[in-house]
């Protein structure tokens, strides 16, 4: 009887044991969109797109460089230039001494006269005037020979010094090129998985991307870091059925877009005339568009920050080249829109 009491005992310990068995931590699922090609060419592209940033200031920063070394040269090649004119007054100074040596004493030079001398004094007067000529000349080489010694040094200084920043251009022009190539070869593909997605139908899910530390003061930023306006509010043009309905911002495939203030993310979708696009909803009732992407970087129902990279720009949907379409609603849908300039002007941010 005992062991049947215990028997019964242990089956409500061995349930639980494989309860808690059962209950281990899995394996945590990937978020959709954050397999290791989409978001690896992602990541890819950003990483790229800050080195190319940073090889230009490099090289900018190089060419300047080169022309404050070219004002030097400029400079260096006037004081060489002096220092060859005074060379060839101490060449004309060894010819002057040695012509004066033979013009007395009808051409006779000072050795001469010393040996055919008559008296004692008119010896030591000969070997006092053939030692002054010789210091006079030994004087005269020597300093010609430091004022060559100079002038070879320096020359071969300034050809040194140019020659090794001509190198460090050449090498960092290089670099650049190499990394604006690989930028162009990964916003190419970027692209194209971007043209795939919408052509099927399906966005690809956030991708996420390691945020930068923005330490922005202000409430409110622009929708791209670096950019060129191209088409405004308003414009007309074949491309549009009536007016444009928002500011465009030329960049590159892959530029980082920004959250141009705190909102929540109400819609991420990708098809259309907008191609992949993103619209948040910001405090006051109003909403803006984020379109013609190549990927994005949220999740419908998430809150974002200002200055936070929600998705990177493309060409997706009715797009005739890389930009940024941006727009600024008073609902969230087509048709709402105001002025995007003048809207982010009343917030501090001027374009």
């Amino acid at each position: 009887m005992r062991s049947h009491r215990r028997l019964w005992l242990l089956v409500p310990v061995l349930l639980c044991a494989l309860a808690i068995l059962g209950a281990r931590p899995t394996a945590v699922e990937k978020e959709p969109g954050s397999g290791s090609g989409a978001s690896g060419l992602s990541a890819e592209v950003v990483r790229l797109y800050e080195e190319a940033a940073v090889a230009t200031q490099q090289y900018e920063a190089g060419r300047k460089e080169a022309d404050g070394q070219r004002a030097r040269a400029q400079r260096a090649e006037e004081l060489l230039d002096a220092q060859r004119r005074h060379i060839a007054d101490l060449h004309e100074d060894l010819g002057r001494i040695a012509r004066a040596q033979y013009r007395t004493n009808g051409g006779l030079p000072v050795a001469a006269r010393m040996i055919l001398a008559d008296s004692p004094e008119d010896l030591m007067r000969g070997q006092h005037a053939f030692s002054q000529a010789d210091l006079a000349l030994n004087n005269a080489i020597s300093k010609n020979r430091r004022a060559e010694a100079r002038l070879a040094a320096d020359e071969a200084k300034a050809a040194a010094e140019w020659q090794a920043l001509e190198t460090r251009n050449t090498q960092l022009a290089a670099l650049k090129a190499d990394i604006e190539q690989k930028l162009e070869e990964a916003r190419s593909r970027l692209q194209g998985e971007a043209d795939a997605a919408v052509a099927a139908g399906a966005c690809r899910g956030a991708v996420r991307l390691d945020q930068p530390e923005t330490g922005f003061t202000s409430d409110w930023v622009a929708p791209v870091e670096t950019y060129e306006l191209s088409a405004s509010y308003g414009s007309g043009g074949a491309r549009w059925s009536s007016r444009h309905t928002g500011q465009d911002f030329a960049v590159p495939i892959g530029t980082p877009v920004r959250a141009v203030g705190v909102g929540r993310v109400v819609r991420v979708s990708c098809g259309g005339p907008f191609g992949i696009e993103i619209v948040l909803k910001h405090a006051g009732g109003y909403y803006t568009q984020y379109a013609h992407l190549a990927s994005v970087a949220v999740d419908q129902g998430e809150h974002v920050s200002p200055g936070q990279w929600i998705g990177q720009s493309g060409t997706t949907g009715n797009s005739t080249g890389p930009h940024l379409h941006f727009e600024t609603r008073v609902t969230p849908e087509m048709g709402s829109a105001v002025n995007p300039v003048s809207w982010l002007a009343a917030r501090g941010v001027s374009l």
